[in-house]
């Protein structure tokens, strides 16, 4: 299974940059902290199978077109017509 952190999670809930509320405890969580056993993982081009990471840290480029257009890691999915989920990201539920 892939690391995950909360802000990976469609619980989290963002206030600002380092910190959120996970919407299932009402607490207050810091975004890089792991996850609980109950996270429900996002779609993000990190967890795609045409996501390629580049040389520089959290950039990489989508294969899904021919043009390889680059992307960063962490960018929201939800919209994307050529996601196609890793095994790891399917396995979290």
């Amino acid at each position: 299974m892939c690391e995950l952190r909360h802000d990976d999670c469609r619980n989290f809930i963002p206030v600002d940059v380092a910190k959120g509320i996970c919407k299932l405890t009402n607490e207050l969580v810091m975004i890089d902290t792991p996850v609980c056993p109950e996270c429900s993982a996002i779609p993000k081009c990190k967890f795609c199978s045409n996501y390629a990471a580049g040389e520089t840290p959290f950039l990489g480029e989508c294969k899904a077109s021919k043009k390889g257009f680059w992307t960063y890691e962490d960018l929201k999915a939800f919209q994307c017509e050529d996601f196609a989920a890793k095994k790891e990201y399917t396995e979290v539920k």
